[in-house]
């Protein structure tokens, strides 16, 4: 029924393309022009609508940056926040809003990295107030592939080899039908390319996608599993110290097949679990769903994600009885090196 529905919205996606195609051909004749600011910019992004792995990626680039001693700052649209312009959430040191102001994810990379950040959806304008109110020199844009209104000195974009795999259905094609924003001709402007594989074994890029990756500098990277950590009080656990235990596992994550891969593999027990849209933003309903539903199957704990747990903070009273933890993953390049002499090389030209 799904593929029925698609099939009957290919107008739309022909529109779509068609629009994509004329914007892209208006900035690489520079009719639409990329602005420099005042900072290196990396830009990382996708093709596809979410679950790439973006949001670890753009974590592992900053890290490595501020462990060089680059004052270097996170920028995003903030995706899912209910604040509209620009909104400066972090000095490095302390966050300056809350999760609602900024978006789940500018909330968890800025406090996990203790590394300035902000949000706005006009990225130039927003880069420019961003430099003025931390003293930055360097900006990681996340999810900044599409927009082209600012210049950056490195494109690098990301994709889950499962999607790439995908390429006899429709999950391929442009939206509506399929999950891809652009084509995958458009990696014509990217320098850098990471294939996550996630938790999964590595696979060959299929046959019929390869002259698209022809001449790219290709990096191939996987997710692990750092720990367990208790959300009130951030005390960490080793996966082990789960397993054979009944949790009740709670995510709002665009694909969540990777979370519960990885802790079905380290065999914890998520039989009972609730599966949320993308960035959910939890209501207090919802919070006593989620309570009622911890009780009735006796569940040992609830387990989530990073990005969610930091919607939960909010409800701690809620929850005051229940121990929420929350999984914490982090994005690893077979060539972790190279790549970040890449990176580091594209911001000292």
């Amino acid at each position: 029924m799904l593929e029925f529905v698609k099939i009957l919205l290919s107008p739309v996606a022909v529109v779509y393309s068609v629009i994509t195609k004329i914007r892209n051909w208006l900035f690489d004749k520079n009719i639409f022009p990329s602005t420099k600011v005042k900072a290196r910019v990396v830009s990382v992004g996708n093709l596809t609508v979410g679950g790439s792995g973006k949001t670890p990626a753009v974590m592992m680039i900053a890290e490595m940056l501020k462990t060089k001693g680059i004052k270097v700052g996170l920028l995003s649209r903030g995706y899912g926040r209910n604040s509209l312009g620009y909104v400066f959430a972090s000095d490095g040191k302390s966050m300056k809003v809350t999760v609602d102001q900024c978006g789940d994810e500018m909330y968890f990379m800025a406090d996990e990295l203790k590394l300035p950040a902000a949000v706005a959806e006009r990225r130039v304008s927003g880069a420019r107030n961003f430099i003025k109110d931390s003293n930055i020199e360097t900006i990681v844009l996340d999810d900044a592939f599409q927009h082209r209104w600012i210049y950056r000195d490195l494109d690098v974009v990301i994709f889950d080899q499962r999607f790439l795999d995908m390429s006899q259905k429709l999950e391929q094609r442009i939206l509506p039908i399929g999950s891809m924003r652009e084509s995958f001709k458009s990696l014509d402007r990217a320098d850098v390319i990471i294939i996550n594989r996630k938790f999964s074994d590595k696979i060959e890029i299929p046959e019929k996608l390869k002259k698209y990756f022809e001449g790219k500098i290709i990096f191939t990277g996987y997710y692990e599993a750092v720990g367990i950590f208790d959300v009130k009080t951030h005390h960490f656990f080793e996966m082990s110290e789960f397993q054979g235990q009944k949790s009740l596992v709670v995510c709002g994550v665009a694909r969540p097949f990777s979370f519960l891969n990885v802790l079905e593999k380290n065999k914890i027990d998520f039989t009972n679990k609730m599966i949320f849209d993308d960035h959910k933003n939890y209501s207090l309903n919802e919070v006593q769903l989620i309570r009622k539903k911890f009780y009735d199957t006796n569940a040992y704990s609830v387990l989530t994600t990073q990005k969610d747990a930091v919607k939960f903070i909010q409800y701690s009273k809620e929850l005051d009885d229940i121990d929420i933890y929350y999984l914490k993953i982090e994005l690893r390049l077979d060539d972790q090196k190279n790549f970040n002499d890449i990176i580091f090389n594209s911001i000292n030209k």
